[in-house]
């Protein structure tokens, strides 16, 4: 356990220190801020739209997170022959994989948590619908605090104890705006103690939770594929398998019942459909817990069976 514990936890560090990663949040949060101004003009519900684009964001921000990560996880190492000193040790072929694994899915879930955070403020602030509508300064006030004392805090450490800049700005920056999810949902927009009034939908948790169980499952298949093949074969196949779920009803679905390959398809593909919830929104359904239990066992089956395929790639792999 001490030595799953420390490779995931180094492989945690060392995606949050890769450039991309950074970026890919701040672009993600960016598009977050904007996102109220940008739905403003649906001529009908704006604040329906603004909770599917921002799922939208948040999914593809996850998922493309993922595939970067993880792909580069296992396969980065093998390239630049730093995998036998690590396996040397002696480590064993399946702890290293698992612990790839959950290194790589501790940072997607970091990143998802902080944008699915942005999400929730800024569908709490909502689409300023009419000219009598006002901004709620209670989101905007906490998102600035956020920011100014995560970039203040970060700043002071990296100068003091020359921690790295943006490693310690996204782990501030997911305890700070932890604290302001906090606030919000107890503090209304007028700024008195209302917890009944946060603008806070069980539906949009449920839908960002649904979402990083796909960002998981792609996770694992990204670490699979890495641990027999290089980083582009590694991209391409992960993208391919991300756009194919995204339609696996469509392709596989309708023929399941009479041919044989769609039913080979429908149950090796993983169906990444049934993670989004759009059509609730739109249609103010009520998504029950059964049905987050049943997708979350559902991934889960997902996900052993690729790291245990991941696992079975890597033993024959040459390393040395």
């Amino acid at each position: 356990m001490n030595k799953l514990f420390t490779i995931a936890k180094n492989t945690f560090i060392e995606i949050l220190r890769q450039p991309v990663y950074a970026i890919m949040i701040v672009a993600a949060l960016f598009l977050f801020f904007i996102s109220p101004s940008l739905t403003m003009y649906t001529m009908s519900d704006d604040n329906k739209l603004l909770r599917e684009i921002g799922l939208s964001t948040l999914f593809m921000t996850s998922l493309f997170i993922a595939i970067f990560s993880a792909s580069g996880a296992v396969g980065e190492e093998i390239e630049n022959k730093t995998i036998t000193t690590v396996l040397s040790k002696p480590i064993q072929r399946p702890i290293f994989i698992i612990a790839k694994f959950l290194g790589v899915a501790a940072a997607v879930f970091l990143a998802h948590y902080i944008c699915t955070i942005a999400l929730l403020m800024a569908i709490r602030h909502g689409v300023l619908e009419t000219v009598n509508d006002t901004h709620d300064m209670t989101v905007l006030g906490s998102a600035g605090v956020i920011l100014v004392s995560t970039f203040l805090l970060s700043a002071f450490f990296n100068y003091v104890y020359d921690w790295k800049f943006s490693s310690t700005a996204l782990i501030l920056l997911g305890i700070f705006a932890t604290l302001g999810i906090v606030f919000l949902a107890l503090i209304d927009r007028n700024w008195q103690f209302n917890p009944s009034k946060n603008g806070i939908n069980a539906v949009d948790i449920y839908g960002s939770v649904l979402l990083l169980l796909a960002a998981i499952i792609i996770v694992a298949l990204s670490v699979a594929l890495s641990a027999r093949f290089n980083i582009v074969i590694t991209l391409s196949a992960c993208l391919g398998i991300f756009f194919l779920g995204l339609v696996s009803d469509y392709v596989f679905g309708r023929f399941a019942d009479t041919h044989l390959w769609a039913k080979i398809g429908k149950f090796l593909v993983p169906n990444l459909q049934i993670f989004w919830i759009s059509d609730a929104i739109y249609e103010g359904s009520v998504v029950p817990l059964k049905y987050l239990v049943i997708s979350a066992s559902y991934a889960l089956c997902y996900t052993i069976a690729i790291l245990a395929l991941a696992i079975a790639l890597f033993q024959r792999r040459q390393v040395n």
